[in-house]
């Protein structure tokens, strides 16, 4: 049922994309750009936490769901896609490695919902590799955003430069591995 809490929470931080986005059409006098930078970088490690949250709260509430299942992966896709293009539009982020990440992400759900299809979903679930993709694409992205030093030690600019251009790697080793492991079913 798609008015669950965990559902709802998902729902939010689909909402919380074009705040992501508005933060950086606010007029200057209204919000500094280093303003702006902590804004969008706060709403994004928010809406990340909602991540974790309708997950938590889904099992927790014994309120796991098949529209859930289906949203919030969904979800976790829009807000990744909403922040790399307003990266793009910034010139924070790489051209190349903003469409590596988004074709992939658009790819891999294709080829989940194909491979659903053909009852062979587990053949393509989560792997490791995918997870750790994730993990530094979701500490690059928020140092992306925030773009200033960290504590006066490190270059956010530079450090997730580095975390986004390693998750581009590991997102085409990711892809690879999922099309290896669907590979045996294209036969039919």
């Amino acid at each position: 049922m798609p008015s669950t809490l965990p559902n709802l929470v998902t729902l939010l931080r689909i909402l919380l994309i074009p705040l992501i986005v508005g933060i950086f059409y606010v007029p200057d006098d209204w919000l500094s750009f280093t303003g702006k930078n902590v804004a969008a970088t706060a709403v994004f490690v928010f809406a990340a936490a909602t991540d974790w949250l309708d997950g938590y709260l889904a099992r927790a509430l014994n309120q796991i769901s098949a529209f859930g299942a289906f949203l919030d992966p969904v979800a976790d896709k829009l807000v990744v896609v909403g922040a790399l293009i307003v990266l793009l539009n910034l010139g924070r982020v790489d051209m190349v490695v903003a469409l590596i990440i988004i074709g992939r992400e658009i790819a891999i759900s294709a080829l989940r919902e194909w491979m659903a299809k053909v009852g062979q979903s587990k053949s393509v679930a989560v792997a490791m590799i995918g997870k750790v993709k994730t993990v530094s694409q979701m500490i690059a992205i928020p140092l992306l955003l925030y773009h200033d030093d960290l504590f006066e030690l490190v270059n956010g600019q530079w450090l997730g430069t580095i975390l986004i251009n390693v998750a581009a790697v590991l997102t085409v080793i990711s892809m690879l591995y999922y099309l290896r492991r669907a590979l045996p079913h294209a036969s039919g």
